[in-house]
């Protein structure tokens, strides 16, 4: 359960007062005398009206809990407009999303995280374009930078949905209290931090890219931070669309890079062994080493705060904490590494353009992030509506005019290689095998 996740009793007494208003508000269609604070309540959503009694049907990977929590974020807006959301998450959702498309029975949208994926249903023909209203919100709300993974040979399919933060370097603020250390907030302090602790008899970091059928992405992330640390965006786009080989010497030295803390046996693995042990640590398991003191800095994404010991204090007077894992030449601006989901839509009717233009909005955005444990990119999103230290954390990097947002390399490479050789040659590169045989391995099964 996470950390800052509101009780299920206050999600169920807020979801309520929700309905009580918005029906209350918007009325069934009988009470014509709602006062002025009444209608107020959906004003908003006049734009979308005319819709009444038509159903959208959404499928996404997000289940449970998180999916309760979003059947609450867009009650107003079904109560408002009239227009039923039916969502369905599902745990195999990547591969069922293809089947049901090519079988004729595709949801009117889709909560994609992958934008390889979003290419491939355009490429065939299966996506709709984002309506010109769609198009417009988006552009007022999102980057550039976040727009161009939503957008395939020039034509926008989709807004983000959610967003994370991957360049973070998670520690304990008490410790650091106690011993005297400071947050750093370049590489060379970083590093100079990371021999200080070394040289006390604690070993720095403590890392694990187990993670079952998926082992080894935990290491594509800190490969993709570092080709962001030590390349232009500009090579890193050219790496992650094939435009430069993966056995370049650009993506080497950003490798090399990674090895200079990860392949350091005076720096891992805290908690768990040397440097090969870290190719047997789960993703999960490998940061709590800092709440016991046998490690002390662990780079993991935004959404480990989910990861912590039950009664773990996640905030910056806290047990665990995280900061930005620094640039290497901050003058070059403030890469940001991270992930998300698009809004794609299988089908164009009236009612499903106006659903993707509401999620799409800073509307949406507000309302879904005061529930709680949520992020968005959004530039309207009010930093007074995220509840979570670490979730506020990130949108303020989000929303930094300095940060240069990149997304997950290789969620945009071919799932052959960012989710098969790439996850592969990081266990083998962590397991003792040389730079250069990795990138060969990996640029030979490049899809021709």
């Amino acid at each position: 359960m996470a950390v800052f996740a509101r009780p299920r009793q206050a999600l169920a007494v807020a979801g309520v007062l929700g309905l009580a208003l918005s029906v209350t508000a918007c009325g069934t269609g009988d009470d014509k005398s709602s006062d002025k604070a009444d209608s107020a309540e959906c004003a908003a959503y006049e734009k979308y009206q005319g819709n009444d009694g038509k159903k959208v049907t959404i499928y996404s990977s997000i289940r449970d809990i998180e999916a309760d929590r979003l059947d609450e974020s867009w009650k107003q807006f079904e109560d408002c407009t009239g227009i039923e959301i039916d969502h369905e998450g599902s745990g195999e959702f990547e591969a069922q999303l293809g089947v049901r498309v090519d079988g004729g029975n595709a949801p009117d949208l889709a909560f994609i995280p992958q934008p390889g994926l979003v290419k491939r249903f355009a490429d065939a023909g299966k996506l709709k374009a984002a309506s010109a209203d769609t198009k417009a919100m988006a552009e007022q709300n999102y980057s550039a930078d976040w727009l161009k993974y939503g957008t395939v040979n020039g034509q926008f399919y989709g807004a983000p949905l959610g967003s994370n933060v991957k360049s973070f370097v998670w520690y304990s603020p008490k410790t650091f209290k106690e011993k005297g250390w400071t947050v750093p907030t370049t590489w060379d302090e970083l590093i100079a931090l990371s021999d200080k602790i070394a040289a006390s008899g604690t070993k720095p970091w403590c890392a694990g890219i187990e993670s079952q059928d998926a082992t080894g992405w935990p290491a594509t992330d800190w490969v993709e931070d570092m080709m962001l640390r030590t390349q232009t965006p500009e090579v890193y786009d050219q790496w992650t669309t094939h435009g430069i080989p993966f056995n370049d010497p650009k993506v080497a030295e950003a490798v090399d890079k990674a090895g200079t803390i990860l392949k350091n046996e005076k720096y891992v693995n805290g908690g768990f062994g040397g440097v090969k042990s870290i190719s047997t640590t789960s993703f999960q398991e490998a940061g709590t080493p800092i709440t016991t003191g046998k490690c002390a800095l662990h780079r993991q994404a935004s959404f480990y705060a989910n990861q912590w010991p039950q009664g773990t204090k996640v905030a910056e007077d806290g047990d665990v904490f995280a900061f930005y894992f620094p640039a290497i030449d901050p003058a070059k601006g403030k890469p940001v590494l991270g992930g998300g989901e698009f809004v794609a839509a299988f089908a164009d009717r009236p009612e499903v353009q106006a659903v993707q233009t509401y999620l799409a909005s800073g509307e949406y955005a507000n309302s879904r992030a005061k529930i709680g444990d949520w992020v968005s990119a959004n530039k309207q999103l009010d930093l007074a509506n995220v509840p979570n230290p670490v979730d506020k954390l990130s949108v303020q990097i989000l929303q930094d005019q300095k940060s240069v947002f990149r997304f997950d390399g290789s969620d945009l490479m071919p799932a052959a290689v960012g989710t098969g050789t790439f996850w592969k040659g990081m266990i083998d590169w962590i397991n003792g095998k040389d730079t250069a045989t990795v990138l060969q391995s990996i640029e030979s099964s490049w899809p021709k």
